[in-house]
């Protein structure tokens, strides 16, 4: 099994904070663990606090398959996000 790192940088249509809440929520957590997501790391921009940066861990493409799904999508967005703004990039350490 290889781990995959995968880094999310995104823009957000609300503050960091009511986005942080709905991300770092019980029934997000539950998702994460669902489908075998860990997260690392959130936080938002120094110069522009509506930019975001998320890292995951997951076996390789389980990150970049859940968030191609479009029921994931549309979850993803009702929290804040703004899709068509995201930029995925993977990492592996052999």
């Amino acid at each position: 099994m290889t781990i995959e790192t995968t880094v999310f940088t995104f823009q957000i249509s609300n503050t960091f904070e009511e986005w942080a809440k709905i991300f770092d929520s019980p029934e997000i957590d539950e998702f994460h663990k669902t489908v075998g997501l860990s997260p690392l790391y959130r936080g938002k921009g120094l110069t522009d606090p509506k930019e975001v940066i998320v890292i995951h861990q997951a076996e390789e493409g389980v990150a970049k398959h859940i968030f191609s799904d479009p029921e994931t999508i549309k979850n993803i967005e009702a929290g804040g996000h703004i899709y068509s703004t995201t930029k995925i990039t993977s990492w592996l350490s052999d």
